[in-house]
């Protein structure tokens, strides 16, 4: 749906429409727990006329602009770093929280953390998969994780399917976890299981 919009030049429209729709669904559920919301940066080509809406719609909710975390997802190509340095800003001086989405799945992650200094980490499934069996990426993993400790970023382990994975993860110091191991997907969403 994303290539589609993008390529009848409706990126922003579809952006925002999924930014308001997300909001308005955290408050449908009453989730007191963070709700993370997905944002394409290419589509917001100005923050401060772009972005009113979104701000406009956590105001209107009532909802406490510290319980919306706006998600970066690594594997979109960032492109204009200047320009996604501004939109989390804009984000950011609004009493948001960011995340980066995705960690360990590509090249560039460990740049984007060293610029966005997320509030959130969110480790890649791939990464995560088989983390309790396999060596190489338990180590990767475990510093990971160590790093976002030592910085004060909250860390999200994604894509948990095994109690092994789930015990590893939490046992090295995950903040939270998702996963096929806790639920599926469902048009109501189940309450997600902090690990401390």
């Amino acid at each position: 749906m994303f290539d589609i919009a993008r390529q009848a030049d409706l990126l922003f429209h579809l952006d925002r429409t999924a930014r308001l729709t997300a909001i308005a669904q955290a408050v449908v559920h009453g989730s007191p727990l963070p709700a993370f919301i997905n944002f394409n940066p290419t589509s917001i080509y100005n923050p401060n006329a772009c972005l009113q809406s979104t701000r406009h719609a956590v105001d209107t909710a009532g909802i406490p602009p510290d319980r919306i975390v706006f998600e970066v997802v690594e594997s979109d190509d960032v492109g204009d770093a200047d320009h996604l340095l501004n939109i989390l800003n804009f984000y950011r001086d609004a009493g948001f929280r960011v995340a980066l989405d995705d960690v360990g799945s590509g090249y560039s992650s460990l740049n984007l953390l060293a610029q966005l200094k997320p509030d959130f980490m969110k480790l890649d499934m791939q990464l995560v998969r088989g983390v309790d069996t396999d060596r190489y990426k338990a180590g990767i993993a475990a510093r990971l994780l160590d790093f976002a400790s030592c910085e004060g970023i909250k860390t999200v382990a994604e894509g948990i399917e095994t109690r092994g994975e789930w015990e590893w993860v939490r046992d090295h110091g995950a903040d939270y976890a998702q996963g096929y191991f806790f639920a599926r997907p469902s048009a109501t969403p189940m309450m997600s299981l902090a690990l401390r």
